[in-house]
């Protein structure tokens, strides 16, 4: 009799931590470090081809370093890409003198961007692109913007992201890209999608942007309206936050539509799915305001954790 029971007992067991979601464990200082240091004045708001972009660049891949990433670009984790401003825009982008500015030509200027990116390889060759952007608006009017949940939170979670990952191996190959220039454009992902060998083998882009700063304790999954058989491993995750699907709807006149608003466009031009988490726009968007000390802490812990369990599905649920 004691047999049968401690046999039913270890049954039920298992059959209950199959159905409980696997707590997922994470360096919750270091992330919170993480985008503290990428949204600190010495970064001068990581505007693109700044001085404090550099530092970013150079800050991200020290950290792919430590997490052990496996490079793709030779034998560093940045590439490089040229942009060349035509005249006027140059002028809109870029400080010139009074004498310049009265020049009836401006010349165009070409400067450079860096996109940093590692990855894990799994157990196929079909790929997952992870990605959030490191650059921001850089310093204006005097001001700096320093970007803490615009995109320092999406460029920080990949560092717990791959950390998680590096310890559970995934089967699909996970490629984590800190893309440069999305706010000029997305140009830093528009290059890593051109100068990719191998697209057909990535079936999925899970977008960071702005995952550290609702007072609602609620994050956004955008981008089933145009894959909804993306849905399943979205629902039932069990969080303290709570995840909405929707901003993705054209015909949807009571939200706006995300679909084009960030760097997951690049690769639904492409016929390439996506997810995108993101907040709603708040107070601090866009702001001087937008900084460390404004973001939500334990909602971007807990935002972070959530992600990771999506993926973590999606790696389940994908061929």
């Amino acid at each position: 009799m004691n047999t049968k029971l401690l046999f039913l007992a270890s049954i039920l067991t298992m059959l209950f931590s199959c159905n409980t979601p696997k707590n997922i464990q994470i360096d919750e200082q270091m992330l919170l470090e993480s985008i503290k240091i990428l949204s600190h004045d010495s970064l001068e708001g990581r505007g693109f081809s700044k001085v404090g972009n550099y530092k970013a660049q150079q800050f991200i891949a020290k950290r792919f370093e430590e997490i052990s990433l496996e490079k793709m670009i030779g034998d560093s984790y940045i590439q490089e890409f040229p942009y060349t401003f035509s005249g006027k825009r140059r002028l809109r982008m870029f400080p010139i003198s009074e004498v310049e500015k009265e020049a009836e030509n401006i010349p165009d200027t070409t400067v450079f961007g860096g996109n940093v990116i590692g990855k894990i390889t799994g157990k196929t060759e079909k790929t997952i692109v992870i990605t959030g952007h490191l650059d921001h608006l850089g310093i204006r009017n005097g001001q700096i913007y320093n970007g803490a949940d615009d995109d320092a939170s999406g460029t920080a979670a990949l560092f717990a992201i791959a950390s998680y990952f590096k310890k559970n191996k995934p089967n699909h190959t996970l490629i984590f890209a800190a893309v440069d220039a999305e706010e000029i454009g997305s140009l830093g992902a528009d290059y890593f999608l051109k100068k990719y060998t191998d697209k057909k083998n990535i079936i999925l882009n899970i977008n960071m942007d702005m995952i550290a700063h609702n007072d609602s304790l609620e994050l956004y999954a955008s981008g089933l309206h145009h894959y909804p058989q993306l849905k399943e491993p979205l629902q039932n995750i069990k969080s303290p936050i709570t995840l909405l699907f929707g901003h993705d709807n054209p015909n949807d006149k009571t939200k706006d539509d995300w679909t084009y608003s960030s760097d997951h466009r690049i690769f639904h031009k492409e016929k390439i799915p996506f997810i995108y988490f993101g907040v709603e726009d708040h107070k601090d968007y866009h702001k001087p305001t937008d900084t460390f000390e404004n973001i939500n802490q334990q909602f971007y812990i807990d935002a972070v954790k959530l992600i990771i369990k999506a993926i973590e599905n999606y790696d389940s649920f994908l061929e």
